[in-house]
């Protein structure tokens, strides 16, 4: 007929639904506290996925249990050790020894390190042989030369910890004062500052970023010194819970021993960051 008018009609094609869909789907976004919080725990998605297979491969009989215990058994071991406060009283008498050793450290290191480097450069320069010598020396290696001289009780320990952090604390701090701008160490002398007041405001601020790594440095050897001290000669610490694990076979409390070890160091190294920040950024605020 001729005053029909024939409108051809449109077929959906399975490719033009995709095409719609994916050009509905691009204007879906995820809200921004999803993004922060997938951003954040993106570096714990690998340890999260090896705890799951760990927990799960010895109950499927993949690994040998008795070598290797799923993670909720080593945690069951945690929670009977600290209901009976053992857990607590391992790990203060760990931290305790190296907090003893790594202050002795600082109380020696520090003023070594502003004497040898800022008012007596030549006399470091004639020690330097000797003193990288001594820091090359591992501390566990004395340690039967300190149990020779101070016994096998606590002044040993200490010893070792006090070795392993006072050289670290001591390059670095030395390092650290030579590297302070002349410039200002000039302009702080012509408007008058004294020894001490040059130390405080323009010394120690400049060199305490590098203090700080030596401390790093030093606390994190000595703190792996000290773990092995305490397998040797000692019935307290976390070494001394290690070594107790191991010889009466308690397989999962060495896995424990050995957890809490790692935690403690990171969180040593944590805590470290933490006053280096506010400290390193409160010192150089100070003007001269």
């Amino acid at each position: 007929m001729d005053g029909i008018i024939y409108t051809p009609v449109r077929e959906k094609t399975v490719e033009g639904e995709a095409a719609s869909a994916a050009a509905r789907g691009s204007h879906f976004h995820l809200p921004d506290f999803v993004l922060r919080l997938n951003d954040r725990l993106l570096d714990w998605y690998g340890l999260a996925l090896l705890l799951a297979l760990w927990e799960i491969a010895p109950r499927l009989g993949w690994i040998d249990i008795q070598f290797f215990p799923p993670p909720s058994l080593i945690v069951e071991e945690g929670v009977k050790l600290a209901s009976r406060g053992e857990l607590l009283a391992q790990i203060t008498s760990s931290l305790a020894r190296l907090l003893q050793g790594l202050s002795a450290a600082l109380a020696v290191g520090i003023p070594a390190g502003f004497v040898l480097g800022g008012w007596y450069p030549r006399l470091t320069h004639f020690l330097r042989p000797l003193l990288r010598l001594f820091g090359q020396i591992n501390a566990f290696s004395l340690f039967p030369l300190f149990v020779l001289f101070f016994g096998i009780g606590e002044l040993a320990k200490f010893a070792v910890i006090f070795w392993s952090c006072l050289w670290p604390i001591l390059f670095t701090t030395i390092s650290g004062v030579q590297n302070v701008d002349p410039l200002f160490v000039k302009v702080a002398r012509s408007m008058g500052c004294g020894r001490l007041r040059l130390f405080s405001r323009v010394l120690l601020p400049g060199a305490l970023p590098s203090i700080f790594t030596g401390v790093r440095l030093g606390a994190t050897v000595a703190f792996l010194m000290l773990i092995a001290a305490e397998m040797i000669g000692a019935n307290a610490g976390l070494g001394w819970l290690v070594h107790n694990s191991s010889t009466n076979y308690v397989i999962p409390r060495l896995y424990l021993a050995a957890a809490l070890i790692a935690l403690l160091g990171l969180g040593m190294n944590s805590a470290i960051h933490f006053v280096e920040a506010r400290v390193v950024a409160w010192r150089q605020s100070v003007e001269v």
